[in-house]
């Protein structure tokens, strides 16, 4: 049996939404690394760099994805530009926290568009394009283990993350064979912002609740960005790829690790 080589992107056609900074621009530079043709991403102002590997840079299309028209537009510009759409990396998304009894609907309005509906507008769009291309196309959601384990004060935020689960579930049954459709929960991340969120030190006390003992890179995403979209994973579709280091360690057993007398010898 021969094996087709699983990162070999030459030749695709690659949208990252929300690739300007953080999780998404590390997704972008891996698909470039891999040796994808052309990547765009977008966001609703132009970086100071935009991401790159070996001398090629992403392409930006200033883009807000919460309105339908816009992120339609996203994907017309790809296809025009590229002649192509292989993947879609619907990575745009996140929220501050807040008090589910005092916050505004306007606020949860904008999380919801954010997290749920701007994820469906631009695969439908991208839909569209790959289901007329001979060898398809794969769309990627990246979602959040607030998705199956909410936390206080994301409760707009972990509504719309697993909503974002459903509709993944929902459109790989309807757009299945041409266009495969997955999800990936990503757990806690070590980004630019670990320290705000997470706490002193980049979030080294944070790690400690992980069964791996540490946050995620944003490369362990983009890995598994590039499986999910690559030849390995042809038959994967609905799919949710847990990308989270185990999950969390539960309360009970930290508090008795926390408990337990140190080992002795003697």
């Amino acid at each position: 049996m021969e094996l087709a080589d699983p990162i070999d992107f030459a030749g695709r056609a690659v949208i990252v939404t929300g690739g300007t900074k953080g999780i998404g621009a590390v997704i972008a530079e891996a698909f470039l690394a891999a040796g994808a043709a052309e990547v765009m991403v977008c966001g609703r102002t132009a970086p100071a760099t935009l991401p790159s590997s070996g001398g090629r840079s992403a392409a930006f299309h200033a883009t807000d994805v919460r309105d339908p028209t816009a992120a339609a537009g996203l994907v017309a510009a790809a296809a025009e530009r590229f002649g192509r759409l292989d993947v879609l990396v619907n990575n745009a998304g996140g929220s501050p926290d807040a008090d589910a009894a005092t916050v505004s609907p306007r606020f949860v309005e904008k999380v919801v568009a954010l997290n749920l509906l701007a994820p469906f507008y631009a695969a439908q769009a991208a839909n569209l394009v790959m289901r007329e291309q001979p060898e398809g196309g794969a769309v990627i959601n990246i979602g959040s283990v607030s998705a199956h384990d909410p936390q206080p004060g994301t409760a707009a935020y972990s509504a719309a993350k697993a909503g974002l689960l459903g509709l993944t579930r929902a459109l790989a049954l309807e757009w299945a064979p041409r266009v495969r459709v997955n999800h990936i929960t990503a757990g806690l991340v070590r980004t630019a912002d670990a320290t705000a969120l997470y706490g002193d030190e980049g979030g080294a006390a944070v790690a400690g609740t992980v069964p791996m003992g540490r946050l995620a890179a944003p490369a362990d995403v983009a890995h598994a960005c590039l499986w999910l979209a690559g030849p390995h994973a042809a038959y994967v579709n609905g799919a949710d790829l847990a990308v989270h280091g185990g999950g969390e360690i539960p309360a009970r057993d930290l508090a008795r690790r926390a408990i337990r007398p140190p080992f002795s010898s003697s």
